[in-house]
Parts: structure tokens; sequence; C-alpha cells
């Protein structure tokens, strides 16, 4: 098995959308990492972890852990936005702290997952010369740039991947969650397009509850307060054939188990986000032994 497993903050309830949750106390987060057998995690959200490199990596050296990279929205599809100085920043804190994949977000331009613009041709058009851009950027310092279609960003439908897909070579993030939330097939995905897929948020569905994201019954915070998210193997989403395309493809990037979650109080040990992860990446390295 030459996979590489990975967590990330966001499954303990780390978010960067003002008002999520309650922000577990970083220690903690990283310790039940540590105790789940990961050797590597993605960044989380400004702040989490120390700003500055050395930080960073001193940080998640205590703890036993390497850095994957990280998440990160960025303004795309507005021609008078050039997001290649922010971007350059914290490309420099990567290339610092040896993370490895910068997981870009078409961010809407506001807070939040909720509601989103619908572009003109010509803010489709800048979007994808900034993907280009950005993705030149990222290679000269060593980074691997992916996009990540995501609920409540500007790449969210199939209609929006498949833009994306011909409109640059970008390789992808497959979220096997957000994708099927936003009404792509991750598994056809997984199967026709492996060749793009460089990274993956692994995480499962409780599709009754998306449902009612989708139709606008409940917010995106809303649907994921009620349980959107479950332990993968545990929801509507095809994970093990997922991951069988992958492996037979020859997929070499990591899998980090990314469960969205909001947390409205310290869990107890063992409990809570915990729990969710074990059972995830207990599903997962079955699911790749076998």
């Amino acid at each position: 098995m030459n996979a590489k497993i990975a967590g990330a903050p966001i499954s303990w309830g780390v978010c960067e959308v003002p008002g999520w949750g309650h922000q577990m106390e970083r220690d903690r987060v990283l310790n039940e990492m540590t105790e789940l057998g990961y050797s590597a995690c993605e960044f989380g959200p400004l702040g989490f972890l120390p700003v500055e490199a050395a930080g960073r990596v001193a940080i998640l050296s205590e703890h036993g852990l390497t850095a994957v990279g990280g998440f990160v929205p960025v303004l795309l599809h507005d021609a008078n936005h050039d997001p290649k100085p922010e971007i350059r920043a914290e490309l420099e804190v990567f290339r610092a702290a040896g993370a490895e994949v910068m997981v870009l977000a078409a961010n809407t331009g506001s807070d939040g997952y909720d509601e989103r613009p619908v572009l003109t041709d010509a803010q489709w058009q800048t979007l994808f010369a900034n993907l280009t851009e950005l993705q030149a950027l990222a290679s000269e310092y060593g980074v691997l740039a992916v996009i990540h279609p995501h609920v409540g960003t500007i790449v969210e439908s199939g209609d929006d991947v498949a833009r994306v897909l011909s409109g640059t070579d970008i390789g992808f993030c497959l979220d096997t969650g957000h994708m099927l939330i936003g009404g792509a097939d991750p598994v056809a995905f997984a199967n026709e397009h492996a060749d793009r897929i460089k990274h993956v948020h692994a995480k499962d569905v409780n599709l009754a509850i998306a449902s009612k994201v989708v139709s606008g019954e409940l917010t995106y915070h809303e649907g994921v307060v009620a349980g959107m998210y479950v332990p993968l193997g545990q929801g509507d989403v095809d994970v093990a054939s997922i991951v069988r395309a992958l492996e037979a493809a020859g997929f070499d990037g990591w899998y980090v188990l990314e469960q969205d979650n909001v947390v409205s109080a310290e869990p107890a040990e063992g409990a809570g986000p915990f729990a969710d992860a074990k059972a995830s990446v207990t599903y997962l390295r079955s699911l790749l032994e076998n």
C-alpha cells in the first residue's frame, strides 16, 4: 500500500468562516491526529498554526506531523483583482514548510458558502487565466496547485467542473462529498478523469440532509450542523468505487480525511470529531489494504 493518508483541521471543526462554531484547542486537535496514526496534515485556516513557516513546522514537528499543504480560498473571477501577490506570499510559507499541495477554491468574494454569483463568459475567462497563472506560479515554488470544486464557491456544479476541465489543464482536488452535493458524479469523475486528479479530500455524505441544502431549505452551515457529513462508509458516496478507480489509475497523491464539521463545545475525550475521524481512517485503510 503506497497510499498517503493525512488529516485536516476542519474535521475537528476548525474553519476559516467567521462564526462557524467552537474552535477546538490546537494541541488537542494535533494530538488526536497523531493518535489516529496520521503522519501529516493540511495547515487549516490562517491562525490555526503560526503564520510564519518556521512556527508552523515547529508546532507540527512537536506532534510528529509534517505539512501536506492547505486549502486556500482565492478570488479568481474579478478582472480588477490580481490574486498573485497574496498567493505568492502563501507559497513562500508553503515552500519553507515543505508543503506539497496548494488546494485552491474559487472564492465568491463574500464570507461563507451559502450563496454565489453567476459568472459571465468574460468572468469565466478571467478565472481560467488566473488559474493558469497561479498553477505556473506555484510550480516555481515546487508546489502543486489544484482546484477544489466546493459547494458555495464559483466551481461547484457538474457544469462548472466541465468548464474548468476544458478551459484549463490544472489538476483537481477530488472532494468526494462536495462534488456529489454540487451535482457532479464523483465516481464517474474518478473513472473518466483520473489523470486530472492530483489530491483527494475524502468525505461521505448523508444525501437526505444534503438535498435540503441543495433545495435551499437549509444553508450549507445548517446542513453541516445537521449531520450532512458522516464518516467514510456510513453515507451515500460510493467511496470504495472511487478508491478502486484511483488506485487502478496509479494515483500517488494524498488522501486527506476531511469531514466538514461544526463543534458546539469542547467534546469529551475520544468522542465527537475523534470518533468520526477514527471510523473514517479505519474504513479508508481497509479499502486500500484490500
